[in-house]
């Protein structure tokens, strides 16, 4: 839904003013972020929540950059990862259902960059 995307966009604003000063919030041009396909994020959605709420703001000029996480899991019997595109659960090499999720649900900010800047968000 979009509110969810609201929600999440009202989130990264949050990280944006935390760590920048306010005198700078005007130089923020990129919010880079990490989202996996399992995050339950409609991308779009996000960029577009965000150019509302940044418009007419310190923030107008900013933007946010998706990089998109796989989802991909790991057997613990037989070892091995695979991207798996549905979010099966099964090891598609041995069958063993004791798998874990190794990345794809991610959901964070990793880098804020200002005009000539760029900060590590830790």
């Amino acid at each position: 839904s979009t509110m969810h995307e609201l929600s999440i966009a009202q989130n990264i604003i949050e990280i944006v003013r935390q760590n920048v000063p306010d005198n700078e919030l005007r130089d923020v041009r990129a919010v880079r972020m990490k989202i996996g396909t399992l995050a339950g994020v409609v991308p779009e959605s996000l960029e577009f929540s965000f150019s509302v709420l940044v418009a007419g703001s310190p923030l107008e000029n900013s933007h946010i950059e998706i990089e998109h996480v796989p989802f991909v899991i790991q057997c613990n019997s037989c070892h091995r990862s695979f991207p798996n595109e549905h979010g099966f659960v099964v090891c598609p090499s041995c069958g063993g259902v004791d798998t874990v999720v190794l990345t794809g649900t991610e959901l964070q900010v990793v880098e804020i960059e200002l005009e000539d800047i760029q900060a590590e968000v830790p």
